[in-house]
């Protein structure tokens, strides 16, 4: 029997400017739908896993694109609630070679942001889940996202459901401050926390992006890692090590710490094709090995490759195998043709 995993968050229209052109050149949008949590749901389904995504979406004829739209995939859409009058959206110009890509958001008084806690029968949502994944994005859309967070959160915890969140901030969206008083009360005890606090480093802020110029302070981490854990009783700790080249060319590794050891992956550098979701194929990859008894080791290593595989894939899903990642796995990441 497939194990259940239920994702929260909230289902996104995306826009993107054909090719590479810029906001001000658009005549056009490729539109698709996508979001964090959506992505993780996407790619759990596609690995065989009963995967089901809660939000909220319009009763009209785009939340029904948007219910299909990931239906298609294989999420089971049983626990999305309809009501309110938009679905959110964001706006996606891709950068290339020096110029690096922007998104714009267009996400107030969408259905998600109006959610009511109370429509939401939690005992059915999580009866029988394995695991419960969601993002720092969800609290950062309002008080009712923040009261849904929580509840959830709570209620998970006392199913005995493995809880994983990434914190992915988003400057556009709320202050850092804000950000960190929210989510904190969130990843106490939880399983798997993706990304850090920076109340909690030591002498200073990393700079992810310059890594490939610095190089990276391993015992900062180490430090950062074992702090967060202390306090806030987690099982792992883990973000991944992006060094940045240029819009198209980058290179990505990532390290996971579970109280005794800070583990860090291999390392690979790879041209970029669509960045955006990337983050949430490396969470999924993750969690899919972990849910299903692989040690941290092996999890962060198949979540890395995966992570690395969707940046060859246009839109926000990874739509893979398990056979393709493990092929980077193995070391093959020639690009061949398969015949």
């Amino acid at each position: 029997m497939a194990k259940k995993v239920v994702t929260m968050g909230e289902l996104l229209l995306r826009l993107t400017t054909p090719g590479h052109s810029r906001f001000a050149q658009a005549r056009s949008f490729d539109a698709i739908y996508g979001g964090a949590e959506a992505n993780v749901a996407v790619f759990l389904a596609n690995m065989g896993m009963d995967s089901y995504f809660l939000t909220r979406l319009p009763d009209n004829e785009i939340g029904d694109s948007a219910v299909n739209f990931i239906r298609n995939y294989g999420v089971k859409t049983d626990y999305i609630l309809r009501g309110g009058d938009r679905v959110g959206i964001y706006f996606l110009e891709k950068g290339t070679s020096v110029r690096p890509s922007k998104v714009v958001y267009d996400r107030k008084n969408s259905s998600m942001c109006d959610i009511d806690v109370n429509d939401i029968d939690f005992e059915t949502v999580f009866k029988d889940a394995e695991w419960f994944h969601l993002s720092g994005i969800t609290p950062a859309l309002g008080g009712k996202c923040i009261l849904l967070v929580e509840k959830a959160v709570e209620y998970a915890k006392k199913k005995g459901v493995h809880i994983s969140m990434d914190l992915n901030y988003r400057a556009k969206m709320w202050s850092y401050d804000k950000f960190e008083s929210v989510v904190s009360k969130f990843i106490k005890d939880i399983d798997v926390c993706f990304g850090w606090l920076s109340s909690e480093e030591e002498g200073g802020t990393h700079k992810i992006a310059d890594f490939a110029k610095q190089g990276i302070d391993l015992k900062k981490f180490e430090n950062t890692f074992s702090n967060m854990q202390k306090r806030y009783r987690i099982k792992y700790m883990v973000t991944t090590l992006r060094e940045n080249y240029s819009a198209d060319n980058n290179a990505l590794s990532a390290l996971i710490y579970d109280g005794k050891e800070l583990y860090q992956s291999n390392k690979y550098n790879f041209t970029i094709k669509d960045r955006v979701g990337t983050g949430d194929a490396f969470a999924a990859g993750l969690i899919y090995k972990l849910a299903n008894g692989a040690d941290f080791r092996e999890a962060l290593e198949f979540g890395v490759a995966s992570g690395v595989f969707k940046h060859t894939i246009e839109g926000d899903f990874n739509i893979c195998t398990e056979d393709e990642i493990m092929t980077l796995v193995n070391g093959n990441t020639s690009g061949s043709v398969q015949r």
